[in-house]
């Protein structure tokens, strides 16, 4: 029986790209601020800030996966005891 192996995705990419779609919302939520004000809705702003600051920790800690990554593909196959 064949031995599937997990996905190992590099994880930068993709922290990257929900970072800007965190970004991009909440400069958009700037150019609609008043629009956003008048419906009570201001908050989403500081909503998508948060998003992209809290993702920063995350992106610091997939670097150091992504780096480890490397460095057991680069070691060989493991071997099962």
């Amino acid at each position: 029986m064949r031995q599937l192996t997990p996905l190992d995705p590099p994880m930068v990419p993709i922290v990257l790209a929900g970072m800007g779609v965190w970004l991009l919302l909440g400069v958009i939520g700037l150019a609609l601020r008043s629009t956003l004000a008048d419906q009570g809705r201001e908050h989403w702003i500081t909503i998508c800030f948060a998003g992209f600051l809290v993702a920063v920790p995350g992106l610091l800690l997939m670097i150091v996966h992504d780096r480890n990554r490397r460095r057991r593909r680069t070691s060989g196959p493991r071997t099962r005891d």
